[in-house]
């Protein structure tokens, strides 16, 4: 079958003039990143008065229109799936979600649907313009498995390019309620320690000379029976990064099954719970809108299996 296509008509704003041909579009179509129409003008997409332009580095002049043919974008080979969803936030640029814990962001070998692509593939549906001609989410982050908590995925280029600018500059505000192990001392602090994977265990994450820079700032909430309530803010996002951080200082995560040192009193109270994750939740999510550039902040409260975990330990 014939992919469809769809003719978008631009035109060169005064402030855009001897631009590169690919930013001053991108200035006058807001729904595409620049990667998206640097793309397009070289495979012959964009038009000049019915003359093809392919050279996305011709200067533009204020006032030229183009046209600029987008090809429906084509099906995300995952399945779209019907899985419910919290969502904190969505527009027709983006969409933030409540996750939790237990349902995988992204497939893998091991998880290769029922994930959270696989919901958001159905609840987007034709929403979803496509990430780089693909109609599908774009993550731009990840939160583990059994971590609650909130995150944005990207419905459009434009938006998926944005948010990934600010991840990639730290500029994103994410902060984290976890329940550790023990009271630290000082109360609050930074971890600043690099990351990579374990040298001995490849499934697991360590502290390791030369690996990526790695920034926790932590605050104790609240005191708790030989526990604490803090919150974590991330000046960056690598992988395992507050339980690795924690477990460092010595005050693990409770409940966490690869890096968390359990007492026996705590191992007896989290099986009487039932609860069996760390106990992490991303309480927090601040960035500005990619399309908008206002300012938006979410929070979400500890979901009932944390809330039920922190009214035990309360003193």
């Amino acid at each position: 079958m014939d992919r469809g296509v769809s003719i978008i008509q631009a035109q060169i704003a005064p402030a855009a003039d001897g631009w590169r041909l690919d930013r001053a579009l991108a200035d006058a179509v807001p729904t595409l990143s620049r990667e998206r129409l640097k793309a397009l003008i070289s495979s012959g997409q964009v038009t000049r008065d019915g003359t093809l332009v392919r050279d996305p580095a011709k200067r533009a002049a204020a006032g030229d229109a183009f046209a600029v043919v987008i090809p429906d974008p084509t099906p995300a080979h995952n399945v779209a799936q019907d899985i419910p969803l919290v969502v904190a936030f969505e527009d027709e640029h983006l969409i933030v979600i409540d996750k939790p814990a237990g349902l995988v962001v992204h497939p893998a070998c091991g998880n290769p649907d029922g994930t959270l692509v696989n919901a958001l593939l159905h609840h987007c549906g034709g929403s979803l313009s496509g990430i780089g001609g693909v109609a599908r989410p774009g993550i731009v982050h990840r939160i583990d498995k059994d971590t609650s908590g909130l995150m944005v995925a990207a419905k459009t280029d434009r938006a998926h390019e944005g948010l990934a600018k600010q991840f990639a500059a730290h500029s994103i505000d994410r902060r984290y309620r976890a329940i550790v192990a023990g009271h630290p001392v000082p109360p609050a602090g930074t971890v600043d320690a690099p990351l990579a994977r374990s040298p001995q265990n490849r499934k697991k994450v360590a502290i390791v000379s030369g690996g990526k820079r790695a920034v926790t700032h932590f605050r104790t909430v609240q005191r708790l029976k030989g526990a604490a309530l803090v919150e974590c803010r991330l000046e960056t996002g690598r992988t395992h990064q507050v339980r690795v951080h924690m477990t460092s200082i010595g005050h693990g995560l409770l409940g966490d099954p690869v890096y968390g040192r359990t007492k026996q009193a705590h191992k007896e109270l989290l099986e009487r719970l039932s609860f069996h994750r760390q106990a992490l939740h991303a309480a927090l999510l601040g960035f500005v809108h990619p399309v908008t550039g206002i300012a938006v902040s979410f929070e979400s409260a500890m979901p009932a299996d944390m809330q039920e975990l922190f009214s035990q330990l309360d003193v």
